[in-house]
């Protein structure tokens, strides 16, 4: 997956916002202010952060060489994933599922309400 491909998956989820807080390097992924993603574009290959459940991370960092603790993040909570190919697409489209779905669970009842009617 190239760039333009990670960030049309990304934007094309409900509320999400694209902004750069850490600088110019990383943009960052949001739903209703809360971070899911973010990705270090300057890097060659991609490397893309997710957030993801700690056993599960565990289980992800073994299976697949690509797959480490979070860079600067929580490292239980969140895995960078280098994106050079030996990730099979609909896992990594997965992985971006779950990282949504966790930081929307985790978001108020009026904040779930306001997105679904946004």
């Amino acid at each position: 997956m190239n760039l333009k491909q990670l960030q049309d998956y990304l934007m094309a989820k409900q509320g999400t916002t694209e902004e750069r807080p850490f600088g110019p390097q990383a943009l960052v992924y949001k739903v209703m202010g809360k971070m899911y993603a973010l990705i270090a574009w300057e890097e060659d290959p991609l490397d893309i952060s997710l957030k993801c459940d700690p056993d599960e991370a565990l289980f992800l960092r073994d299976i697949y060489p690509a797959i480490r603790p979070g860079y600067h993040m929580n490292k239980r909570h969140w895995n960078t994933i280098t994106v050079d190919g030996s990730i099979p697409p609909k896992e990594l489209l997965r992985m971006i599922d779950d990282s949504y779905a966790l930081v929307v669970k985790g978001l108020s009842k009026a904040q779930r309400n306001k997105l679904v009617n946004s």
